[in-house]
């Protein structure tokens, strides 16, 4: 049976880490939950990683689909969370209820996550919440306002700090199952994780968040840049190469297939 967003409130409780990690295909879903993953996210940054976009801001709602319904047909215990794209949800609350309904009835995904922390972003949690669909909350860099708000980590002045923990506490407040804290200092992401009864993720947040997400393509070599607080721990990206190249080499040479 796939997890719940009840069950992930209680490892907070119980301090058992969260593991996220990120998917935009079947292949990859079935891999990440057979692994164990704990929350996989479609996260609209498959708008850069599968698509080939510099931002996420051009992937649209049908894009988003299709790709979350192919994620959550490979997975059985993971709970599925699907990113609501730039614009479907921000121009009134019933915008944002139709769009979420539609991830909802059309992949099969458990949630969707919708990013920032503003007085009509916390309505809308609050009212997607009220008519039953699980929302993860996203505050700190939020992607969607790159050209605002650039790639910078953000919290840093007393100021935003505050304004950032208010946020927090609001979307937790609103009905939130959890909340992503990105690109953040670790003091505050600590300062968040012990207020608010809702699970943390961190992803350049520091150590001290309920749970950590990673976008996987960074986490397996395949990106060609990644973020300062990402990790890679294996280079697929030389790896395929190789093997490609080797393929290639033997098939100009006669080698294969073997005669």
């Amino acid at each position: 049976m796939p997890l719940t967003t009840q069950q992930l409130i209680e490892w907070k409780q119980q301090g058992r880490p969260l593991v996220v990690l990120t998917a935009w295909d079947y292949a990859f879903a079935q891999l990440l939950d057979m692994a164990g993953i704990d929350i996989i996210l479609v996260g609209d940054s498959l708008a850069m990683v599968a698509l080939g976009h510099d931002t996420t801001l051009p992937v649209t709602l049908d894009e988003m689909l299709h790709h979350a319904a192919a994620v959550r047909r490979g997975v059985k215990r993971a709970l599925v969370v699907c990113d609501l794209p730039f614009l479907s949800y921000q121009e009134s609350v019933s915008q944002a209820i139709h769009a979420a309904g539609r991830v909802l009835k059309e992949t099969g995904v458990q949630g969707v996550k919708l990013e920032g922390g503003h007085p009509a972003a916390v309505e809308t949690v609050a009212r997607l919440t009220d008519i039953g669909i699980p929302v993860m909350a996203h505050v700190g860099l939020t992607p969607q306002s790159v050209h605002r708000l650039g790639y910078r980590q953000q919290g840093k002045t007393e100021a935003e700090a505050e304004r950032i923990l208010s946020e927090a506490i609001a979307l937790s407040e609103a009905g939130a199952f959890a909340i992503v804290l990105e690109h953040i200092p670790s003091q505050l992401s600590r300062a968040i994780t012990a207020k608010i009864p809702i699970p943390t993720i961190g992803i350049g947040a520091g150590p001290d968040c309920d749970g950590q997400v990673l976008v996987t393509a960074d986490l397996l070599g395949l990106s060609p840049k990644k973020p300062p607080f990402a990790k890679s721990y294996v280079n697929l990206r030389e790896i395929i190469t190789e093997a490609v190249g080797e393929f290639a080499k033997e098939v100009r040479e006669g080698q294969f297939p073997e005669s």
